[in-house]
């Protein structure tokens, strides 16, 4: 069993793991941690506790210390920074004619690398955009292309929901959304109905996807015939919230529709059931079956 301590660097960001050492930051507490990129400045999310060897991987990196005033005071003059950084970094752009839009910029703590990221249709040749920006800003320069999807959730904005998109307020990780996802749940195929401000699928589309998968698998397919209270029936509809079936039962020389709870309505064997034959369906099956008997007709020329 390892110790470890959650620490998040950006609002809804992806939750990284460090050794506490002989610190014992609490959840809110503000940290100064070793990483790849250098000293970083972030925030505790889960305090210290211990998780199997398996679930992390090694070596994990220190918490160097609980952030001070003076760390707190240089993160909020580097947020200053990166304003200033967008506004430089914008103007070149335009200067050098590149098809990129960018998006964020974001400065190490340690102020050691200035980060750029943008968004672009296909590969950017951005060379002298670096050195340009390595001679205003005298530190390392980093550009990143990112998607569509990171783009809305650095930027954030409203989802068709009317509340906050979900990947900016807490999703940690992208989910992978399908289209098969909308169907099972009945939705309208419409793009601009599915779609958050991306343009991609939305991912609460994922939310309730395991709720639909588990209970489909309960529930009797459309077309299967099933035992109800009434007798026996024809399923027309299911209904995966309410958990109920449409069913479709005779009664003396006509036909009822109604709703049953999942557990009144018992499957027949999971066969569907058998195809309604009309009276021009059986004169054709006579003459098909009189033509193979007496070998004198040709289906293929029927």
């Amino acid at each position: 069993m390892a110790t470890i301590v959650g620490v998040r660097f950006h609002n809804a960001g992806k939750l990284y793991y460090f050794d506490p050492g002989q610190l014992w930051p609490t959840a809110g507490d503000a940290v100064i941690v070793e990483t790849a990129r250098g000293l970083e400045y972030g925030e505790v999310v889960t305090g210290v506790h211990e998780c199997p060897d398996e679930e992390i991987t090694p070596p994990l990196k220190p918490v160097v210390r609980i952030a001070t005033v003076e760390d707190a005071q240089r993160q909020q003059e580097n947020r200053r920074k990166e304003k200033e950084a967008y506004a430089i970094c914008q103007k070149k752009i335009i200067e050098h004619k590149l098809e990129m839009k960018l998006v964020s910029v974001e400065y190490t703590f340690d102020n050691s690398k200035i980060l750029f990221y943008f968004t672009a249709n296909g590969r950017v040749d951005f060379r002298a955009l670096v050195k340009n920006l390595a001679a205003v800003f005298k530190t390392r320069i980093e550009l990143k292309q990112i998607g569509v999807r990171d783009e809305a959730k650095m930027l954030g904005g409203l989802g068709l929901c009317g509340r906050p998109v979900c990947c900016a307020q807490f999703m940690g990780d992208f989910q992978p959304v399908s289209i098969k996802m909308a169907k099972d749940q009945n939705l309208s195929l419409n793009p601009t109905k599915i779609s958050g401000v991306c343009g991609r699928l939305m991912c609460c589309l994922k939310y309730e996807q395991d709720h639909y998968e588990a209970t489909r698998k309960r529930l009797p397919r459309v077309g299967r015939d099933v035992m109800t209270p009434d007798g026996l029936g024809t399923v027309q509809e299911v209904n995966i919230l309410k958990e109920t079936v449409r069913v479709r039962v005779a009664k003396g020389d006509d036909f009822e529709v109604k709703d049953y709870p999942a557990d009144q309505v018992k499957r027949l064997n999971g066969r569907r059931s058998e195809p309604e034959i009309t009276d021009e369906d059986e004169e054709f099956i006579e003459t098909a079956v009189e033509a193979i008997e007496d070998e004198n007709v040709s289906l293929d020329d029927e």
